[in-house]
C-alpha cells in the first residue's frame, strides 16, 4: 500500500500542471489576464458610475464598434498581413449611404448596399493588388487609405458642396443599426456578436481556418500543400472591408448623418485590439475569444478613463502601455506553447 501513495501521487502532479500550462499556452491568456486588470483597476478607481449599466454601456459601445473591425482585421493578421485602409473604407462607406440615401433621396436599402459593397470592393483592390505585385501589405494598404481618403473628400466636396451630409434612416434600417437597447446599449453590440460567431466559424469549424493559420506560419509551404493563399488573402481583405463599411453603416445610423473625417482612430485601435488580443504581427497565431477580449480592453480603458476624472490623455498612455506589454508578452506565450508541444511530443 506505502508503494502505491506515491505513484498515484505522481500521476495527479502531472495532470494538474498540464492544466495550467496548457491554459498559460492559449493566445487569449494574456489578454484574459489584461482584460481582467483594467476592469478591476477602473472599477475602483472610476466608482460606482463605471459598473452602472450606463459605465458598462459606454465601454461596450466603443468595444462593439471597434470588434467589428477588428475580428476580420484579426483574420488578415494571422495570415500575415496587415489592413490600414479600414479608418478611410468606414468614412467612405458612410458617406456613401449619406449621399445616396440623404442627399439624393434615395431608399435606405439601396444606401446600405451601396455602401457595404463600397468596402468590400475596396477589400478586394487590396487584396489583389498584395497578391499580384506581391508588394508588402502594409505598402499597399497604406497606398489605398490615402487613395480613398482623398477620393471620399474630392466626391463628397464635389457632389454636395460640404464634408458632412446628414440623413435619417427608414425605421426599418434605423431599427437594426442605430437603436438603443434599454435606451443604452447601442445595436452594434448585437452585431459585434454576429460577427465574433461568425468568424469563430470560420477559424475553428471550417477548412478555411487551418487555411489561414497555414498561411500565416508559412505561405511557401501552404502554397505547396494545394492552399488556395491568393484566394484565401482576397477574401480575408474583403472580410476586413465589409466589417468597416458595417461600422459606416452602422455610425451613419446612429448619428443620422455622415462626415469625411469620421473612422480615421479605428485604423490604429482596431490593431491594438487585436495585438492586445494576442495576436502576432508576424502571422499564424492568434483567437476569435482573445481578439475580443483584447477589444474589451480597449474599450474599458478609453471610456473608463472619463470616470476616475482623470486627464482623457492617460488613457494613449495606458493604452501603448498594454500595446508594448502585448506584443513582449504575446511572443513568450508563443515560445511557451511551442516549448510545451515539444514536450509532449517527448513524453508521447
Amino acid at each position: 500500500m506505502s508503494a502505491k501513495a506515491p505513484a498515484s501521487t505522481a500521476v495527479s502532479k502531472p495532470g494538474l500542471n498540464f492544466d495550467i500550462t496548457a491554459l498559460a499556452r492559449r493566445p487569449e491568456f494574456g489578454a484574459l489576464i489584461g482584460a481582467v486588470a483594467v476592469f478591476i483597476f477602473f472599477s475602483i478607481a472610476g466608482g460606482s458610475g463605471f459598473t452602472d449599466p450606463g459605465g458598462w454601456a459606454s465601454w461596450l459601445n466603443v468595444a462593439s464598434e471597434v470588434g467589428i473591425i477588428a475580428l476580420p482585421v484579426a483574420l488578415v493578421m494571422i495570415a500575415g498581413d496587415l489592413d490600414l485602409s479600414v479608418g478611410s473604407t468606414l468614412a467612405a462607406s458612410s458617406m456613401t449611404m449619406a449621399i445616396l440615401s440623404g442627399f439624393f433621396g434615395l431608399p435606405t436599402w439601396v444606401g446600405v448596399i451601396a455602401a457595404l459593397l463600397f468596402g468590400v470592393l475596396v477589400g478586394w483592390l487590396n487584396g489583389y493588388l498584395v497578391t499580384k505585385t506581391n508588394l508588402p501589405s502594409f505598402v499597399v494598404t497604406l497606398a489605398s487609405m490615402f487613395i480613398v481618403m482623398g477620393a471620399t473628400l474630392g466626391a463628397t466636396r464635389l457632389i454636395v458642396g460640404s464634408t458632412s451630409v446628414t440623413m435619417t434612416a427608414d425605421p426599418l434600417f434605423q431599427w437594426l443599426f442605430g437603436n438603443l437597447i434599454f435606451g443604452l446599449f447601442e445595436t452594434a453590440v448585437i452585431w459585434w456578436a454576429i460577427v465574433a460567431i461568425v468568424i469563430s466559424w470560420i477559424l475553428y469549424k471550417s477548412i478555411y481556418g487551418n487555411w489561414i493559420y497555414a498561411i500565416g506560419g508559412d505561405v511557401v509551404s501552404a502554397r505547396a500543400t494545394g492552399i488556395p493563399v491568393n484566394k484565401v488573402r482576397i477574401a480575408l481583405f474583403m472580410g476586413s472591408g465589409f466589417g468597416a463599411a458595417l461600422v459606416g453603416v452602422i455610425q451613419t445610423s446612429i448619428y443620422n448623418g455622415a462626415q469625411v473625417a469620421a473612422g480615421q482612430s479605428f485604423v490604429f485601435n482596431s490593431i491594438i485590439a487585436v495585438v492586445v488580443g494576442g495576436v502576432l504581427l508576424t502571422g499564424g497565431y492568434g483567437s476569435t475569444l482573445g481578439v475580443i477580449l483584447g477589444t474589451v480592453t480597449f474599450g474599458i480603458v478609453n471610456q473608463g478613463i472619463y470616470y476616475t476624472g482623470w486627464d482623457a490623455d492617460w488613457a494613449a498612455l495606458i493604452l501603448g502601455l498594454l500595446l508594448l506589454a502585448a506584443v513582449l508578452t504575446n511572443n513568450t506565450f508563443r515560445r511557451l506553447a511551442l516549448s510545451g508541444g515539444k514536450k509532449e511530443k517527448k513524453n508521447d
